[in-house]
């Protein structure tokens, strides 16, 4: 799944980084928020985590913005501030969570995960499709005898976006962008290449159906 981390400090904004891509996330990484429109028009993120104290438009007026336009992209908020009245107004804005600084890296990623899972209408970290169990915190995709299927990260990524998805077509265009962030490149021929390494390993638990001119689509086996 794609984060874009509206972040000034140069540090907290590798750490971020650094730290949501062990987890299994891409995250591309902005300084201000004037910078944040133009990368949704071009890529779909699952979820932003922004800075209050930017420079130029600060986050309150950033996330006011995108509700005002109508933007759905859950938001969820990093600050040091940690006053009462600061995630209030936060969240009355828009936000749709609110994290202080300094906090542990596991912590943001439990939160992410909630707020993707909320925004993709999954009750919890563990999603069944067919056959197949996937555990979203654990980062594990089981076949009903409990065996553990051996996936590299971008084949997680992909059976996670999927997943996200269940029953619905994801175009291919929108599995890359789960998988690769700004500085990568990657086409769609190897896309094709880790979906058939992706059906292999899922054997009959669940299939992966490609629909001719749209995308992919998880269901059952």
């Amino acid at each position: 799944m794609r984060i874009l981390l509206v972040e000034d400090d140069p540090l907290v904004s590798d750490a971020i980084v650094r730290g949501l891509a062990t987890a299994g996330y891409v995250v591309d990484a902005v300084t201000d928020a004037e910078s944040v429109q133009g990368r949704l028009d071009t890529t779909h993120y699952d979820l932003a985590i922004v800075d209050l104290g930017l420079p130029g438009e600060d986050g309150f007026t950033l996330v006011k913005r995108l509700r005002r336009e109508g933007s759905p992209l859950p938001l969820l908020i990093v600050t040091a501030r940690d006053g009462l009245d600061d995630r209030v107004n936060a969240l009355d804005l828009g936000a749709d969570d609110y994290l202080v600084k300094p906090f542990a890296l596991p912590e943001l990623a439990a939160r992410c995960r909630a707020l993707i899972r909320r925004a993709t209408a999954a009750a919890s970290n563990e999603m069944v499709v067919g056959r197949l169990r996937i555990d979203l915190a654990g980062r594990r995709a089981m076949d009903d005898a409990g065996r553990v299927l051996e996936l590299t990260r971008r084949e997680w990524s992909i059976l996670e976006c999927l997943a996200h998805h269940s029953g619905r077509v994801v175009s291919k265009e929108r599995l890359i962008q789960a998988i690769v962030s700004w500085d990568e490149e990657i086409s769609g021929n190897a896309i094709e290449v880790h979906v058939s390494r992706l059906r292999a390993k899922l054997g009959d638990a669940a299939t992966v159906r490609g629909i001719r001119g749209l995308g992919y689509r998880l269901d059952d086996a």
